[in-house]
């Protein structure tokens, strides 16, 4: 005779979850089928309804009601969650940068913080939203539940071939003339149209699509907008806005100077402005255009001409432009709490903003790799074409922005991998082979928009993938070791970033300090941890891809080989802030929902406040290591060379010329091209080597000399050619940076 099992029995058999067969407790003795063992089972059913379900304007906790004859039940105080979060903030704050600095104590109170979340999710205390979330299902978002070979066949294969013709031609009209690839207004329009063409293969009627565009013929008709300001949406406007503070503030102070990569962008920006728009630019060792054509464009409506603040403006805009993606992300991930978590932590923390406000193209790989990913996820949860069209516009353009981002398309790949191998029954054929039609149209899209490069790429392939080649083998410098151990040293380094050491690049990082303020980095070790225990009880494939994702987008940076040295960095790891920020909001989430199914009616209240308090301490860290820390650190390392762009052109405005003043030559100390675009020269190199020092002579005109510190022979040489000139110090606040000033008064008129 059957036992009954008791509640006693059923909660037990839930907290032993490594046993395939758990004690179930049927609900009218409904079969349903489970996909982490392949069994029909009669299981209990809980109704779980997440705080995303809610009106919009409601700040509600999940809540959790057991049927079939139990009755609600309001959990104690999640103690167990509590303290693993106060533990694990304690151990980051330990291994913050200090004199003699261990990171045992650290390791130790993680492992501790670690055990107590593992205990809290056995007992069900720590609770974690599910993906989907039901709050990213509308009606114009339901799964596509058609014939997968429909899908396939009712695509508009009657464009490819025009798609494919225009392809071909936009292929070879690249290439301009002998050894010259440039954009020209035929080749935009051919490479445009067989864009749009295969797009237009695979793209579905949407019914989104169609009522956005009715709202905007409405609101060019009648002019009339409404608006919806509900407290969720004015509680997501104020977290966008105080990232909009961070990474806007004091943009002209940080970084304060420019180094020599600054001017080669604007010296490649420059000529495109002069009219020479080329597909790929090969100064130093070569650069995708995206970052040089979005320049030129923020000059053109900014007016702020080449100078460093047009570049810092185009890559601050973008990296803002990354925060909604990572709200959406969060959403499709879990809920939308999830989204304003990550988006929340991402937009005040040191390392977005910093790759950011460097003015480089390092932002470019997170701008790109977040809408890729986003429509690779909701293409795959709600198997619609367009996503995967979406998907492929992003991939392609990313291509074409940041040579790291070249790891996108083999994540992609893996990620389809781990999806099929998730869903090999046969009632998830249909699912399989739509995602891998999704994966084909990903493919022919982003292939489209990554002609111009491919086209370059094959009449100059060592350029197109010097650096990369140069990092992983012996090409420039001998790769010292066996290439195995230094591959998993790096690995080791580069995962250990977060908690530990973000390496030796002063340019974009405060060295030798974790990459994640305290706060944030004990949240993303919960989140991490939380994650790959539920992809042990649950099998979600998600739950494994969002983690491994992490060192495969930070695989530029640790396949560094033949240079250890460079990795870390920031700026080849910078994918991964994508899904790291949004382990940080899987991990807070989970705390707070654990918190709002306390028995008490301030249960809310406390978790919403235990949120502004975290992202408070982290917003005051995060403000002092780029606005101090950053700032004194970059300050003292790079050289002042705005200082001497004022000089010299407070000479040309006044007294002198541009072309009377000069920069003397020194060994290691400033770019002379730096110094011609901060004085509003961009195109003058304003070195003079002392072998030319007599070629000044013949100009009557009076002259201007800046020369270094410590250049004493120099300054000799120009005295005995200049007896009349006067020498003086120009003194700078930091220490180290001073330089000389030969000043020549013009030569007297003589008449005749």
């Amino acid at each position: 005779m059957d036992h009954e099992p008791s509640i006693l029995d059923y909660l037990l058999s839930k907290i032993q979850f490594w046993k395939k067969t758990g004690i179930q407790i049927p609900k009218s003795s409904m079969p349903v089928f489970d996909e982490s063992t392949g069994l029909i089972e009669e299981k209990i059913l809980i109704e779980e309804e997440d705080q995303s379900t809610k009106d919009e304007g409601e700040l509600e906790p999940s809540k959790e009601s057991v049927v079939s004859n139990l009755s609600t039940v309001k959990s104690p105080f999640p103690w167990r969650v509590f303290l693993a979060l106060c533990i694990a903030l304690v151990a980051q704050l330990s291994l913050e940068p200090k004199v003699n600095r261990s990171w045992l104590p650290g390791a130790v109170l993680y492992l501790i913080s670690g055990g107590l979340l593992i205990w809290s999710i056995l007992r069900n205390e720590f609770s974690t939203a599910n993906f989907p979330g039901p709050d990213n299902i509308d009606q114009a978002d339901q799964v596509y539940q058609g014939s997968s070979w429909n899908d396939v066949l009712s695509s508009k294969w009657e464009w490819l071939i025009p798609g494919f013709i225009l392809s071909i031609l936009a292929f070879l009209s690249f290439k301009t003339g002998a050894d010259q690839y440039k954009f020209t207004w035929f080749n935009l329009l051919v490479w445009l149209g067989a864009l749009v063409f295969m797009a237009s293969v695979f793209w579905q009627k949407n019914g989104a699509l169609g009522n956005n565009w009715k709202k905007i013929k409405t609101f060019f008709t009648n002019g009339i907008v409404h608006f919806k300001i509900t407290p969720w949406a004015l509680l997501v406007i104020i977290v966008f806005g105080l990232a909009l503070y961070f990474r806007f503030h004091q943009l002209n102070q940080v970084p304060s100077q420019m180094v020599s990569d600054h001017a080669e962008k604007l010296l490649d920006v420059g000529d495109i402005l002069k009219g020479q728009t080329s597909v790929y630019f090969p100064r130093n060792t070569g650069r995708e255009f995206f970052q040089m054509y979005w320049t030129a464009l923020i000059i053109i409506i900014f007016k702020t001409g080449l100078s460093f603040i047009s570049l810092k403006l185009g890559t601050v805009i973008l990296g803002v432009l990354t925060l909604p993606y990572i709200y959406l992300l969060g959403k499709e991930l879990g809920n939308r709490r999830i989204g304003l978590i990550a988006m929340a932590f991402a937009g005040m923390a040191y390392w977005p903003n910093l790759i950011s406000r460097i003015a480089l193209r390092f932002t470019l790989y997170p701008f790109f790799f977040a809408p890729a990913l986003y429509y690779f996820l909701k293409g795959i949860r709600n198997q619609k074409r367009n996503d995967f069209v979406l998907a492929g516009l992003f991939v392609g353009l990313g291509l074409q922005g940041y040579s790291p981002y070249r790891v996108v398309p083999i994540l992609l790949v893996i990620g389809l991998g781990i999806f099929l191998l998730h869903k090999m029954g046969i009632s998830h054929r249909s699912e399989r082979r739509r995602a891998a039609f999704g994966l084909l149209i990903i493919a022919v899209i982003s292939m489209v928009i990554f002609l111009p490069l491919l086209r370059y790429m094959l009449a100059y392939p060592d350029m197109v993938g010097y650096r990369a080649i140069t990092r992983l083998s012996s090409v420039e410098q001998p790769i010292q070791g066996n290439p195995w151990l230094v591959f998993f040293e790096n690995l080791w380094r580069a995962m250990t970033m977060f908690a530990w050491d973000d390496g030796e690049v002063w340019v974009i990082s405060i060295t030798h300090r974790p990459v994640l303020d305290f706060i944030t980095g004990g949240l993303f070790h919960l989140g991490l941890l939380a994650m790959v225990v539920r992809y042990i009880k649950k099998r979600n494939w998600l739950d494994l891809f969002i983690p491994l994702s992490i060192p495969i987008l930070m695989l530029p940076s640790i396949l560094s080989l033949a240079f250890p040295g460079e990795n870390p960095c920031l700026n080849r790891t910078a994918g991964a802030i994508i899904p790291v920020f949004l382990l940080v909001g899987f991990a807070l989430d989970g705390i707070m929902r654990s918190i709002e199914r306390v028995n008490t009616k301030n249960a809310i209240k406390l978790a919403w406040a235990i949120f502004a308090i975290l992202l408070m301490l982290a917003s005051i860290q995060n403000y002092s290591l780029v606005f101090n820390q950053y700032k004194k650190v970059y300050q003292a390392s790079a050289w002042n060379t705005s200082d001497i762009g004022h000089v010299i052109r407070g000479f040309s405005e006044s007294v002198g010329s541009a072309d009377t003043a000069f920069l003397v030559a020194y060994p290691h100390w400033v770019d002379s091209r730096l110094v011609g675009i901060n004085a509003g020269y961009p195109f003058k190199d304003y070195a003079l080597w002392t072998d030319q020092f007599e070629s000044t002579l013949q100009d009557p005109r009076a002259k201007l000399f800046v020369i270094n510190i410590n250049d004493n022979a120099d300054i000799e040489k120009l005295a005995q050619l200049y007896p009349t000139g006067s020498l003086s110090l120009y003194d700078v606040p930091l220490e180290g940076k001073d330089f000389y000033i030969f000043f020549v008064p013009p030569a007297p008129i003589t008449k005749p």
